[in-house]
């Protein structure tokens, strides 16, 4: 069994202390300058949208929400393992940004320009770059600009052109895909010096540590339902190979809620040759198990 990780042996491109860090305004401040190449005067990040759990969202997000003084909104993730559908994704994160200004009452020419940011600890494009930046331009002319007033920007830790570049942005991702002891080490930046002063006070805090167990807590139940939710389908899915699934049985297995029993349901319906076989075994099972508890 893998050791679970504690706040002590935690860095940056962990979710739970990259949105920590990034919570802290100056942080954020910094690090959208940085990205961004022009100076923000004053940035508020929204709290009550970070480092918490959302049931709609169906999982744990530790997205950064920002605003800076010209009502520009943005949007900062942490990626360590590539995902499908990262495009898709993007999108999202701007629609959530527009829906909720729109639904306070905002006109479309009010919008506000939104950035979403993806810090990647993998080369999402494998072109070899430290930055993708991506706007709306026309395909017949490039020089035609949509002007929606969203832009995308996915940061990689596996970039090779350095030329190319900024060099305070190349010490960054160099910093985030440091291992524990090497991100403790001198990167010679300013900006890195006030994230790993900001990493020592937080693994010093107790209710730091406290929020991070409950974090920790509220991933394991997450993994947990997944996990619940994967086996139903597998069981409901052998079950249809062998015909027209009755609704008594699929609300039965839908109820259950112990993977253990999932499980072994998983296992008789792979053995039925039937679904009267299936029923039978299942009730016998699930009897027997009623009778140990």
């Amino acid at each position: 069994m893998r050791k679970r990780k504690t706040l002590q042996d935690l860095t940056i491109k962990d979710n739970f202390l990259f949105g920590a860090v990034m919570s802290v305004e100056r942080n954020c401040k910094g690090f959208l300058e940085m990205v961004l190449g022009f100076p923000i005067a004053h940035v508020v990040v929204s709290r009550e949208k970070s480092l918490v759990y959302h049931p709609e969202y169906k999982g744990v997000r530790l997205d950064i929400y920002a605003e800076d003084e010209n009502h520009t909104h943005y949007n900062v993730e942490m990626q360590v393992r590539k995902k499908k559908a990262l495009g898709k994704r993007s999108r999202y994160y701007h629609s959530q940004m527009v829906m909720e200004l729109l639904a306070n009452g905002e006109d479309y020419e009010t919008l506000p320009e939104t950035f979403v940011i993806f810090v990647c600890d993998f080369d999402p494009f494998e072109e070899h770059l430290y930055c993708y930046t991506f706007g709306n331009e026309c395909r017949e002319n490039t020089k035609v600009k949509l002007d929606d007033g969203s832009c995308t920007i996915f940061l990689s830790t596996k970039g090779e052109n350095e030329e190319e570049v900024p060099p305070e942005l190349v010490r960054f991702l160099k910093f985030v895909t440091a291992d524990l002891e090497e991100s403790e080490e001198d990167f010679q930046d300013e900006l890195v010096k006030q994230f790993q002063e900001t990493i020592r006070n937080i693994k010093t805090d107790r209710k730091m540590g406290e929020r991070y167990m409950i974090f920790e807590e509220m991933l394991r139940e997450e993994k947990q339902e997944g996990r619940i939710e994967a086996t139903q389908e597998a069981v409901l899915d052998l079950l249809e190979d062998l015909g027209e699934l009755p609704n008594g049985i699929r609300d039965r297995i839908a109820r259950l809620e112990k993977l253990e029993d999932l499980k072994a349901l998983h296992k008789i319906a792979a053995r039925a040759d039937s679904l009267r076989a299936f029923e039978e075994n299942m009730e016998k099972y699930l009897q027997e198990r009623e009778n140990q508890e």
